[in-house]
């Protein structure tokens, strides 16, 4: 069992997507096809994306969906588009790269996030 898996499925029935059947690949299917899902029980809508490798599915899915949870409801979701998180991410994926490849930090994989600001900016709410 997993709250993240549990989240998605719990997504999924909220957007009308179908849940995708096992845990690699995309986390559920919309009209695009295949989508990721994030979700946060903070006070305020982010994202975060760790352990990001070279086969990441960051750009590999069309639609990325953020929802934020309060006592184990949706209370929002934000659409972005892949370019638009790839847009996001990557000039800090490049940071903690140069940071990483020369020995700094004890975790030598990258983990970016997305801020409130950076969802409301780019993202359209489509739920709450």
């Amino acid at each position: 069992f997993s709250y993240a898996r549990s989240r998605e499925i719990h997504m999924a029935g909220t957007l009308g997507h179908r849940i995708a059947d096992d845990y690699s690949g995309a986390d559920a299917f919309d009209d695009d096809g295949g989508a990721e899902y994030k979700s946060t029980i903070a006070n305020s809508i982010n994202a975060t994306y760790n352990g990001i490798s070279v086969e990441d599915k960051i750009g590999k899915y069309k639609n990325h969906y953020y929802a934020r949870y309060e006592s184990g409801k949706i209370v929002e979701v934000w659409k972005l588009d892949c370019n638009d998180v790839l847009s996001i991410i990557l000039p800090k994926a490049r940071k903690q790269y140069a940071k990483k490849s020369k020995g700094i930090g004890k975790d030598p994989r990258i983990g970016v996030s997305i801020s409130k600001k950076e969802i409301e900016t780019l993202g359209t709410r489509i739920v709450g």
